[in-house]
């Protein structure tokens, strides 16, 4: 009897003994940790201030366009007989070479007159200084005092002279036309177009086409006053002065080429509307006809990119440009790790640094990191403060805004 009941109260006894377990869990565990998390100041990033020399460098752009270009005209007329086969618009050209050919056969005709027209005057000169001979003997023969000029035929012989003389500057004038019909290059060239066919007839000063010079090419640059103080300009008088070192680039066919010119001169004048002094660069041998100087030929026409080397600055302060606001000033960490707002004079502005002449002691450091709302006074870290605990809080902190 007393095995039954038991039996029976065992599962209420397993129950109650199970719920007295729970409710010591429950009083005996262990509250979570309210304590406050330990939040560090921010971790920042900072340039150490050292003062250095800098060699500055301008940039500018430009196009690409001869030195020498001219219109190349024909200087008699007549038919076209001959025509180079270079004659083609980018066709190149030596200094002297011939272009085109004018039908000759007029000229030379005019040539074998001019030719027999001096002759006939050189006749003329000998037959009256003949005569001019023959008559002061008869004079002299019977003496009859002083000889006149007419007597001795002077003027005449001077009218025969001018004659010879003419004649001559013809046969001169004769010579130079027959040699204008070749058409010749004036300079070393890449022909730009052509306005003329074979057979086509021509007259005085027709357009045969445009001819580019090859052994200089020149590209204007515009230069504020800023950037005139800090380039080594020469001078007019000093045509051996090289002038500054400029590097050209350009995209040619997807890949960026350099070519090297000098910065010869200054054109003298400020452009009334940009308020700029255009520089002239020249780069030799463009198109590489005298060997391989460049890369690639620097084609005229062509857009590039300039960096003209500047003069060099000492004791100056190179800092990344995002490190300066808009109102020329920078953040400096102290000692002390504390936020201090400085006014800086910044004496120029690159694409990538600023430089800066004053405002900066050596050893202090800058602020290189953008922080959201950044306040005088805020303390913050740098990385020599870091200890290996801090980089669990910083790990955990970062974590965190990630999260959020």
């Amino acid at each position: 009897m007393a095995s039954k009941i038991t039996r029976r109260l065992l599962p209420f006894l397993i129950i109650v003994a199970a719920i007295l377990v729970v409710i010591v869990l429950v009083i005996t565990r262990a509250g979570p940790d309210r304590s406050p998390s330990e939040r560090l100041p921010a971790l920042v990033d900072y340039q150490l201030i050292e003062r250095e020399t800098v060699r500055f460098e301008v940039p500018s752009q430009g196009n690409v366009s001869p030195r020498f270009a001219t219109q190349i005209t024909t200087e008699v007329s007549g038919r076209v007989a001959w025509m180079s086969p270079k004659l083609v618009a980018g066709g190149y050209f030596d200094a002297g070479e011939v272009m085109l050919r004018i039908e000759e056969f007029d000229y030379e005709t005019a040539l074998e007159e001019a030719k027999a027209n001096v002759a006939r005057a050189q006749a003329s000169v000998a037959e009256e200084r003949a005569r001019g001979q023959v008559a002061e003997s008869e004079w002299r023969s019977i003496q009859a005092g002083d000889i006149p000029e007419l007597g001795l035929r002077r003027p005449q012989l001077a009218s025969e002279l001018a004659n010879l003389q003419s004649a001559q500057a013809r046969l001169a004038q004769a010579q130079r036309n027959l040699e204008r019909t070749q058409v010749r290059a004036p300079f070393a060239g890449v022909l730009q177009s052509r306005n003329v066919n074979l057979g086509q007839f021509v007259s005085v000063n027709a357009n045969v086409g445009t001819l580019f010079g090859t052994d200089i090419a020149e590209v204007r640059l515009p230069l504020t006053d800023f950037d005139l103080s800090i380039l080594d300009i020469p001078v007019a008088s000093e045509e051996s002065f090289p002038g500054p070192r400029v590097r050209i680039r350009a995209e040619v066919a997807g890949r960026t080429y350099e070519w090297l010119g000098s910065l010869v001169r200054t054109e003298g004048v400020v452009d009334m509307g940009t308020r700029v002094t255009f520089g002239v660069v020249q780069i030799d041998d463009p198109y590489n006809r005298s060997g391989d100087v460049h890369p690639v030929p620097l084609t005229f026409g062509r857009y590039v990119r300039a960096f003209v080397e500047g003069i060099e600055m000492s004791d100056l302060v190179r800092l990344p440009r995002y490190a300066i606001n808009s109102n020329n000033q920078v953040w400096v960490i102290t000692d002390e790790r504390i936020l201090e707002l400085r006014n800086i004079d910044v004496f120029r502005l690159d694409r990538d640094y600023a430089y800066v002449r004053d405002g900066l002691a050596e050893g202090e450091r800058v602020m290189l990191t953008q922080l959201d709302t950044p306040l005088p006074g805020h303390r913050v870290r740098i990385t020599d403060d870091i200890e290996p605990r801090d980089r669990e809080i910083d790990t955990a902190q970062a974590q965190n805004r990630g999260d959020e």
